[in-house]
C-alpha cells in the first residue's frame, strides 16, 4: 500500500504531493514502483497534527480520488470522518482506511451501506492531539487485540462479511517504543483474531529511536520493520518507498521466504 498525503504537515511527506498535480503524479509513481493499493489521505494523523474540516478535506483528495480510481489499483482512503467515507464511497473508492476504527457516530452506517467495500480497523488510544500522553499498558499486544476485535465484531454485527475487514495494530498511536516493538515481536498473536493485519512502520518515529536517525534517513529500517512485519504475518505493508519495499519483498520470494 503506497502512501498518498494531500497533507502539508504530515511527519514525513507533509507539503511535497500538496494539489492534485502533483499528487496524480505521485500515484503515478508508486504504481510504476510496485505499488498494490493506493492509499488517499487529507488529513494528517502525526501527534499534535490540526484537525481540518469535511469541506477542506474533500477538496483535497476528491480530484485525487477521481484520477486514481481510472488507474487500475484498489484504491483507499484515509479517512475518520463518516462524512467523508460516504462521499469518497459513492465515488467509487474500494477501501474505507480509518485511524479511529469506525468510532465516529455514523462510521458503522457508512461503510456498511456499501456491500462491496474494503475497511481497516486501526487501534488508537485517544487522538491524534493527545494520543501521546497515555501509553500505559498491562500488556499492548493483548490489548490491542481485544480491541480491533471488538471493533471488528461490531462490524460483522451490522452485516458487513468478514473478507472484508483488515485490521491494523496502529504502530505509533498511543504507544511508546517499547510497545511499538512488542507489537512487532508478538505481532502473530494479533493474527489468531482471524482477519488480515495492515502494517505501517514506514519512517516512524520508533524507527528513529531504536536508529538514532532523522526522518529522512530512515528507509533502511522501514524496508527492515516491513520485512519483519510480513514475517510475522502481514498481508499489507503501508509505506511510502514503495520501491524499496517491493524489491526487498521480491528477493524475500525469490529465497522462497515469503509469499
Amino acid at each position: 500500500m503506497g502512501v498518498v498525503n494531500m497533507t502539508p504537515d504530515s511527519f514525513f511527506d507533509g507539503g511535497h504531493h500538496v494539489g492534485p498535480s502533483a499528487a496524480i503524479a505521485h500515484c503515478e509513481k508508486l504504481l510504476s514502483d510496485g505499488a498494490d493499493i493506493l492509499d488517499i489521505g487529507g488529513e494528517s494523523s502525526r501527534p499534535g497534527a490540526r484537525q481540518v474540516g469535511v469541506e477542506e478535506e474533500l477538496e483535497r483528495i476528491a480530484p485525487v480520488l477521481e484520477a486514481a480510481l481510472s488507474m487500475g489499483c484498489p484504491v483507499s482512503v484515509d479517512t475518520t470522518k463518516p462524512e467523508v467515507m460516504c462521499t469518497v464511497l459513492q465515488m467509487g473508492a474500494d477501501i474505507v482506511n480509518d485511524i479511529n476504527a469506525l468510532r465516529a457516530p455514523g462510521a458503522l452506517d457508512a461503510v456498511a451501506e456499501h456491500a462491496a467495500c474494503g475497511v481497516v480497523l486501526m487501534h488508537m488510544r485517544g487522538e491524534p492531539q493527545t494520543m501521546q500522553n497515555d501509553v500505559r499498558y498491562t500488556d499492548v499486544v493483548l490489548e490491542v487485540r481485544d480491541f480491533l476485535q471488538t471493533r471488528a465484531d461490531a462490524l460483522l454485527k451490522r452485516g458487513v462479511a468478514a473478507d472484508r475487514i483488515a485490521l491494523d495494530p496502529g504502530i505509533g498511536f498511543g504507544k511508546s517504543v517499547e510497545n511499538n516493538v512488542e507489537l512487532l515481536s508478538r505481532q502473530r498473536e494479533l493474527a489468531e483474531v482471524g482477519f488480515p493485519l495492515l502494517v505501517g512502520w514506514s519512517r516512524k518515529s520508533t524507527l528513529g529511536a531504536l536508529t538514532g536517525r532523522p526522518v529522512a534517513d530512515r528507509q533502511c529500517s522501514s524496508v527492515a520493520a516491513a520485512l519483519a512485519s510480513v514475517q510475522n504475518g502481514a498481508r499489507v505493508i503501508r509505506v511510502h518507498d514503495v520501491a524499496a519495499a517491493a524489491d526487498a519483498l521480491t528477493v524475500w520470494r525469490a529465497a522462497g521466504l515469503c509469499r
